[in-house]
C-alpha cells in the first residue's frame, strides 16, 4: 500500500493522497472474523450468527385450533345452517397445554381453546359463534371446510428447514425464531475488542475543572459509542499526552488488550503530531492522507497484525472517518457488510459557493 506523505524536516507534507475507497480497501483487506463463541438467546441480540441454524422440531408441533370452538369432522356439519343444525355428540373439552389421546369419531365433537391441540380424526374448528350445547350434544349452525381454522404442523417451519444463515445478525425477530426452534444457545462471531485513545494535551476528561487553553475530551465517548453501534466491545484507555514515550507505551497496553486500536488527535503535518511517527516506527503504515475533507490526515497501519487508526481531533472529522473507513472493518470482523448509504434529494434555500482554485 503506498504512503502519501513524505517527511520535509520535521514537519510531514502530504503528497501522495489515496482515494476513500482505497482506504476503505485497504482496512476491510486486513479485517477477519475473530472466531466464535456460544452465548444464551438473552446475550444473543445484536450478535452475528456463525453457523447455519436447521430446526429440529415441526413449528407448531402438532396441529392447533386457531379459534375457540368445535372440532369436528368436517363431513359430519356439511350443509349446516340456522334452519338445519347438525348435532353432535359432545365429548369434553381441550384445553392449552394439554394433548388428546383420544381420536374423533363421527359424529362426535370436542370443545378446543385457541391453541390448543386438534385430536385425530378431526378436519375443522367451527367458531363458538356459530354452535349451542344442548346437554351432552352441541348444535352446529354452519358448515365447514376441511382445514378451516387449523393450523397444521409444521405448517410455520417444518423439522430439518434451514431457518437461519450463517453471518445474519440477530434481531428480536432471528431470537424468537431460535426460541420457537427450542434452541437455548447458539454459535455467533466473537465482537471486536477496540481500544480508544484520545491524544493531546489540551485535553481534559468531562466534569473536570476546565483550565485555560484546555477543551474537553469528545472523542473517547463519542467514538466508543460508535463503536458499540457497530457491535464491537470499547475499551476505554483515556486521555495520552504529547509525549513519544507515554505515546508508544500507551499503545503497547492498547495492543495488548484489544483487538483493533483507535487513536484521535496527533495525525496530521504539525511538528506536535506524533500519531503517524510512532505508528511508523512500530509497524507497517498502510496510509497517511485520504481524498476527502474532512479527514484528510487520517493514518492507519498494521502493528503486529492488528489495525491501529489515527482519526483527525475534530469530533466531527473523526466521527465521519470512522464511520466512512473504520465501521466497515468492523462489520467484516462479524461478518457483516456495511449497508448501503441513504441517498436524499433536497434543495437549499441559500447559494452555496465552491472552494477557489
Amino acid at each position: 500500500m503506498r504512503v502519501g506523505p513524505t517527511v520535509a524536516g520535521k514537519r510531514v507534507v502530504f503528497h501522495d493522497l489515496i482515494s476513500l475507497d482505497e482506504a476503505v480497501e485497504a482496512l476491510a483487506a486486513r479485517a477477519k472474523p475473530l472466531g466464535t463463541e456460544e452465548v444464551g438467546l438473552l446475550e444473543a441480540y445484536g450478535r452475528v450468527l456463525a453457523e447455519d441454524v436447521y430446526s429440529q422440531v415441526d413449528v407448531p408441533p402438532f396441529d392447533r385450533s386457531t379459534v375457540d370452538g368445535y372440532a369436528v369432522v368436517s363431513a359430519d356439519v356439511a350443509g349446516a345452517s340456522e334452519l338445519a343444525p347438525a348435532a353432535l355428540r359432545l365429548k369434553g373439552r381441550i384445553e392449552t397445554g394439554q394433548f388428546p389421546e383420544f381420536e374423533l369419531g363421527p359424529g362426535e365433537a370436542v370443545e378446543v381453546a385457541t391453541g390448543a391441540p386438534v385430536p385425530r380424526g378431526a378436519d375443522a374448528v367451527v367458531m363458538v359463534e356459530y354452535t349451542a350445547e344442548r346437554g351432552g350434544s352441541v348444535m352446529v349452525y354452519r358448515s365447514a371446510y376441511p382445514g378451516e381454522n387449523i393450523m397444521s404442523a409444521g405448517s410455520d417451519i417444518s423439522a430439518g428447514e434451514l431457518v437461519l444463515r450463517r453471518c445474519t445478525k440477530l434481531t428480536q425477530r432471528e431470537i424468537g425464531v431460535l426460541a420457537a426452534v427450542g434452541r437455548p444457545r447458539v454459535k455467533v462471531f466473537k465482537r471486536p475488542r477496540v481500544a480508544v485513545i484520545s491524544t493531546g494535551n489540551e485535553l481534559a476528561p468531562p466534569g473536570a475543572p476546565l483550565a485555560p487553553g484546555k477543551l474537553y475530551d469528545v472523542n473517547t465517548y463519542s467514538i466508543s459509542a460508535a463503536v458499540v453501534e457497530a457491535g464491537g466491545v470499547p475499551i476505554i484507555k483515556g486521555i495520552v499526552g504529547d509525549d513519544p514515550a507515554q505515546y508508544k507505551r500507551a499503545l503497547e497496553e492498547a495492543l495488548a488488550e484489544a483487538d483493533v486500536v483507535l487513536l484521535s488527535g496527533g495525525t496530521s503535518a504539525g511538528l506536535a503530531d506524533l500519531t503517524y511517527r510512532v505508528l511508523g516506527e512500530m509497524g507497517e503504515l498502510l496510509f497517511h492522507g485520504i481524498m476527502v475533507r474532512p479527514g484528510k490526515p487520517t493514518v492507519a497501519a498494521d502493528v503486529g497484525g492488528k489495525l491501529v487508526v489515527g482519526l483527525p481531533g475534530y469530533p466531527s472529522s473523526a466521527l465521519m472517518i470512522f464511520h466512512a473507513v473504520v465501521r466497515p472493518a468492523l462489520l467484516a470482523m462479524q461478518c457483516l457488510r456495511p449497508e448501503p448509504p441513504a441517498a436524499y434529494r433536497a434543495r437549499l434555500p441559500f447559494k452555496v459557493e465552491g472552494a477557489k482554485g
